[in-house]
């Protein structure tokens, strides 16, 4: 029988939506993956079989072939796990196809059948509501970063078990709305504008800088107050809007870097690359941009020391 789930691809610092295809047909034995998988997918055959057993359920018999559409797209990572586990099960009849497709389902298995954790789960969620999903599933860890999505409903589960209960339509308790709050109070993290005494001119053109979104390069030699000027440049930089804040905070949910509470990052970023650094380190390998694709430097302070 076929079936399929959703879930969703990281691509640099965006996801993009994955249809989790299954197939069950007559023969030996064997659990395929295709659609440019890579290595730590490919190994998620153990993991789902493992999982799937001993939460109780059945494997479907005969060989399984798992298809992740489009197929021309590189999958990477060990989100997919619980689509390709859900997929299985509704193609063994264990549960119903149909409420599969309302999900978008993240989340790395456990040999016992309970959810970790995986980076990016903001993007995943964004994605998720920009293709007109309202439901997403997640591993209970992913819980708080999922929500800091408003308009779609974050149901963060435990285990496998549980997931499957959400997609019986008993899985109220595991639901939470997600909400997108700005916090201002970390605004001035890099210190304050107000601080700096003198530097009459510097401090002018930095001004002019920031009210006009403009680029701005600082020279002079060392202990001069370059570093310290560009520093504060983000507390008279305007606040971000909603959608800044999420592009910023998608960056830091992929490197895995909100950490255990996470919260929307309120505060424009500054980064200070080592003035070793390459442009191909800075920017990437020199590929053109793609229409929506945004950098921290877009959205904060980029400063080289020299």
């Amino acid at each position: 029988m076929l079936a399929h789930a959703f879930s969703a691809a990281i691509t640099g610092i965006d996801a993009h939506l994955v249809r989790v295809e299954t197939d069950s047909a007559a023969g030996t034995p064997a659990l395929l993956i295709v659609g440019l998988p890579d290595r730590a997918l490919n190994e998620s055959r153990e993991r789902v079989r493992a999982a799937i057993v001993n939460s109780g359920f059945g494997i479907p018999p005969g060989r399984l072939l798992v298809n992740l559409a489009p197929a021309d797209m590189r999958k990477a990572g060990v989100g997919f796990d619980l689509a390709i586990a859900l997929a299985l099960l509704a193609t063994d009849e264990q549960i119903p196809d149909r409420p599969l497709h309302e999900y978008v389902a993240c989340g790395e298995l456990a040999l016992d059948g309970t959810l970790r954790a995986v980076p990016g789960v903001l993007a995943m969620t964004l994605a998720a509501k920009h293709a007109g999903f309202a439901r997403i599933l997640v591993p209970e860890a992913n819980r708080d970063e999922a929500a800091l999505v408003a308009g779609i409903d974050v149901y963060a589960v435990p285990a496998l078990a549980d997931a499957v209960a959400v997609a019986l339509g008993s899985g109220a308790k595991f639901r939470r709305t997600g909400t997108t709050v700005l916090d201002d109070g970390d605004r001035a993290a890099s210190g304050d504008f107000a601080d700096v005494k003198g530097q009459t001119l510097a401090k002018r053109a930095l001004e002019i800088t920031a009210a006009g979104g403009h680029n701005v390069v600082l020279v002079g030699p060392p202990g001069c107050g370059k570093t310290m000027l560009a520093r504060r440049v983000p507390s008279i930089l305007p606040a971000m809007t909603t959608a800044e804040a999420l592009d910023v905070t998608k960056v830091y949910s992929v490197a895995g870097l909100l950490g255990s509470r996470p919260r929307v990052v309120a505060a424009r970023p500054f980064r200070a690359p080592h003035h070793t650094a390459s442009k191909v380190s800075l920017v990437g390998g020199g590929s053109v941009p793609r229409p929506g694709e945004i950098s921290l430097a877009q959205h904060g302070v980029l400063y080289l020391d020299d």
